[in-house]
């Protein structure tokens, strides 16, 4: 199977293997097998070390290290974030995404010069940061010629998804042969074969447990291990053969177990400080359990490591850390050096505690969110002082939320309790909490913990009060819905409403915090100026980009609740934008989300999709799943009911079940748009009742009520349209937009009759003309030429209706389409149905790739836009081409910009 796995890379082809074995079995054996068989293979060798796993990006150093003169090849952004990681440059701590991207482009980018084969032994212990970069990459390699081979005792939960060999013992006549060179006597057949049997053919096991041992032992000492674990044992085999070295020795091999980098220099200015010299590594007994050379200190098997650390005493192992610590340079390796002063102490030391916060400092620094928590964590168990011991647990608490250890972070806060907290620390323990319940189940709680987070720090840091203000608000919105009866945001609006003060000039999320207490305390009229204000800052290029990540998704529900289309376009725009230039990956998929809402609102359904394919990438990279809001529309507004409406069925099951009202809301607002799509109005009115319930959320109850007045309007329930019409006026006419002018002529009309009627549906299709909002423009002249049908004016009516359904039909909204079509057929005219035309046989991935080639964006480009390789693009494109039957970039420009074979 490995020889086959070489020859695929030799091939050109990317795999990734997990070899996967207990402790012996010969794992390792196996990856020294392909590295001595590839010698014509670029190989990156790195080794997980237990005592090394909270460092962050241990493993990464080590396999990358032969090959960091490439990172400058790399584009920006990646080269940055690996630069800081390495220790090269400093800056913002990178998106751990982009490390992963970086990393993958790194490899391709070695591979470019021939196959690669990247080596990691013993994954089990990697640090997170780097299993989480190398998994990333792994998932993403396509068209490289890379390999991955993973070697670990129990894979974790991140290698569960690749392809694995399990390495069994070997069988009886194989495992006879190899125990008999292991024992110099003769054994009774029966004892042998309980050997083999209680070994299960463990290799390591079979020529090291019978080392030193009579026959008498033999027979009696197994017996006594019958409960006790394999690696157990092998370990205890080691323990024995250690029990019999000279001190010396011993200490020599305790400093080497207790150094994970594995550095000759190190170890030998380590042992030297303990009076240890060199020849004790050449002792016979020694020299058969470890390998010093000039580069590197290698253990027989990683149990010798872990057998010799655990059977030293407490004191000799602390004296091993501080020979270390003495031994490394703390400017070259200051991380490393305050690990071991902290394995070093043997009680509270306050100054080992402030090396190990330095630690965490850089750690955070270099994106390594799980080590900083790890040097915090220690930190905290060294500090003697109660008081201090509280500050640094609550800080490594927020270093665990995130990281996203959210147990731990519990934990931590109950530590940080243990002695009397002030104020200031009492609120960052209940913004701790509620943002926990928030990331871990958009819990119900949240809400309420944030508000009295803020209240706390109000009269300490006003700034901090109000920006905590405005996380608690923006939770209880997605918290609530129809499953809330909205009263948190109204006492978190009155509370922020209360904390309001003058600055010159007001701080971008202060003027929303305003605007939108405003909204809820006095309704949309007051509050329009200010949420005017507060959407031209976020709309401005002036925002900084850690507001517009935090709050960005807010100011364009400010936008949306202004009617101001060109607005919340911009917003949404640079928010794409800014997550894409910062690589910040844990964002993207939900600022696209909202891009997504936009660009369907302005019917450009293609552009949808390509956007909707990128969230999908970053998803799978990612693997942050994000309800199918954007499938469900795009679904909804062409009229696909076989797609959509199991899916629409679905979340709202699943949203209900989770307490995530909007999540519902949003799904019967959906459905409320395909059923009057098909012309199934008492669904559709049905749907739009549930979504267009007053709650606390911005805007989806109120895009629902033209759906419920217009399926109300078709099933004579004319009380129940009116109704609802006096609050779409409510709600629209505040604002000065022709969006929301139009929408709310357009429902006008359906309620009236006579010039009035017929005006109002002018005024609709006049205004909605002047805007982006062309699905919503289409329906208005479909509105308008069903209404002239029935007053029998049959050539008037037929104008309206073919200007609709031509622009259904360009647009792809295919039931409305149908729906136009049938009231042509009703008014005499003849028209032929239009089938959707199959533009071409590109994937989505393809579209989206050659779309973007296009526009000029180069392979790099495309790939770090896309989270794949400059190869992997390559490999895309060349499929483009064949399918389009072109042979260049120049030639792919000049495809036509229609139906097949279209590349957007």
């Amino acid at each position: 199977m490995l020889d086959g796995f070489a020859g695929a890379l030799r091939r050109g082809e990317s795999r990734t293997l997990v070899v996967r074995g207990e402790a012996g079995v010969g794992k390792t054996a196996l990856l020294e097998y392909l590295s001595a068989s590839a010698s014509d293979l670029t190989v990156l060798r790195a080794v997980g070390v237990e005592t090394e796993m909270e460092l962050a990006y241990a493993g990464l150093h080590q396999l990358c290290a032969p090959v960091l003169d490439r990172i400058e090849r790399l584009p920006g952004p990646q080269q940055q974030a690996l630069e800081i990681v390495f220790g090269v440059s400093t800056g913002a701590a990178p998106d751990r995404f982009l490390v992963g991207l970086g990393l993958l482009s790194l490899l391709s980018e070695v591979a470019d010069a021939g196959p690669l084969l990247c080596v990691v032994d013993d994954a089990q212990w990697l640090d997170q940061a780097s299993v989480m970069a190398l998994t990333f990459a792994a998932r993403r390699l396509l068209a490289e010629p890379v390999g991955i081979l993973f070697a670990a005792r129990e894979p974790g939960e991140e290698l569960q998804e690749f392809s694995e060999l399990e390495v069994l013992g070997l069988r009886n006549g194989d495992a006879r042969a190899l125990l008999g060179s292991a024992v110099r006597f003769v054994l009774d057949e029966g004892l042998r074969d309980r050997i083999i049997t209680e070994m299960r053919g463990n290799p390591l096991a079979l020529i090291e447990l019978p080392r030193g041992l009579t026959a008498t032992q033999l027979a009696g000492g197994f017996g006594l291990l019958g409960a006790q674990a394999l690696t157990g044992r092998i370990e205890e085999s080691f323990v024995r053969r250690l029990k019999g070295l000279p001190d010396d020795a011993r200490v020599l091999l305790l400093v080497a177990a207790a150094e994970p980098v594995g550095d000759p220099l190190l170890l030998w200015r380590a042992a030297e400080r303990l009076g240890i010299s060199p020849a004790a590594a050449d002792r016979p007994e020694a020299g058969g359990l470890i390998t010093v050379d000039n580069n590197r200190v290698t253990f027989r098997h990683p149990l010798v490591r872990s057998a010799m650390y655990r059977s030293a005493a407490p004191g000799e192992r602390r004296a091993a850390h501080l020979a270390l610590a003495e031994a490394t340079d703390g400017e070259v390796d200051p991380d490393r050096r305050a690990w071991h002063l902290a394995a070093a102490a043997s009680g509270p030391d306050e100054e080992v505690a402030l090396e190990l916060e330095r630690s965490a400092g850089r750690a955070q620094a270099r994106g390594g969110l799980a080590a900083a928590a790890a040097f915090l964590q220690r930190a905290v168990a060294l500090t003697p002082e109660p008081l201090m011991r509280s500050e640094r647990a609550l800080a490594a608490a927020q270093a665990s939320v995130q990281a996203g250890a959210f147990d731990a972070a519990r934990e931590l806060l109950v530590t940080s309790e243990l002695r009397p907290l002030d104020e200031l620390q009492r609120g960052r323990v209940d913004l701790l909490r509620g943002q926990t319940a928030f990331a871990t189940s958009f819990g119900s709680e949240a809400p309420s913990l944030l508000l009295k987070a803020a209240r706390r720090f109000e009269p300490l840091d006003l700034d901090l009060a109000r920006e905590t203000y405005l996380d608690a608000w923006g939770a209880a919105l997605l918290v609530g819905g129809r499953l809330a009866d909205g009263a948190i945001v109204v006492e978190v609006s009155r509370a922020a409403r209360a904390s309001a003060r003058e600055v010159d000039p007001p701080r971008p999320s202060d003027l929303l915090l305003d605007g939108l207490s405003l909204l809820v305390s006095e309704g949309r009229a007051a509050a329009a100026p200010t949420l005017e204000l507060a959407v031209g800052a976020f709309a401005g290029d002036g925002i900084s980009i850690k507001e517009g990540f935090r709050w960005g998704w807010l100011a364009t529900a400010a936008a949306i609740v202004l009617w101001d289309f060109d607005a919340w376009r911009a917003i949404v725009g640079r928010g794409v934008q800014l997550a894409r230039e910062a690589g910040a990956l844990a964002v993207l998929p939900i600022a696209l989300t909202s891009q997504c809402i936009c660009v369907a609102g302005e019917g450009d359904f293609r552009t949808v999709s390509l956007l909707l394919a990128e969230g999908d990438a970053v998803a799978e990279a990612t693997e942050i799943r994000l309800a199918p809001f954007i499938t469900m529309l795009l679904g909804a507004l062409r009229g696909r009911e076989a797609e959509v409406s199991a899916l629409i069925a679905t979340n709202i099951e699943l949203a209900a079940a989770e307490g995530q009202g909007t999540g519902v809301q949003w799904a019967q607002y959906v459905a409320a748009i395909l059923y009057n799509g098909l012309g199934r109005y008492d669904d559709a009115l049905a749907a739009a009742h549930e979504a267009s319930e007053i709650i606390p959320e911005l805007y989806v109850s109120t895009w629902a009520l033209p759906e419920l007045i217009e399926a109300a309007t078709r099933t004579d329930q004319m009380a129940r349209a009116v109704e609802a019409l006096q609050r779409l006026v409510a709600e629209t006419s505040f604002a000065d937009s022709d969006w929301g002018l139009g929408i709310q002529a357009r429902a006008r009309a359906l309620v009236s009759d006579g010039e009035e009627a017929e005006h109002s549906y002018r005024e609709a299709i006049e205004r909605l003309d002047r805007t982006r909002v062309r699905p919503e423009l289409a329906r208005a002249h479909l509105l308008y030429g069903e209404w002239l049908r029935r007053q029998q004016r049959r050539v008037d009516a037929r104008a309206e209706l073919r200007t609709a359904y031509e622009q259904f039909t360009a647009m792809g909204m295919e039931a409305f389409a149908e729906r136009t079509r049938s009231e042509l057929l009703a008014t005499g005219e003849k028209v032929r149905r239009r089938s959707v035309e199959t533009r071409d046989d590109l994937t989505g991935q393809e579209r989206q790739i050659a779309q973007l080639a296009r526009e000029g964006l180069s392979n790099p480009e495309i790939g770090a836009r896309l989270f794949l390789s400059p190869r992997t693009v390559e490999w895309h494109l060349r499929n483009v081409f064949t399918k389009l039957g072109i042979r260049s970039r120049h030639e792919l420009r000049d495809v036509r910009a229609g139906p097949s074979p279209d590349v957007t």
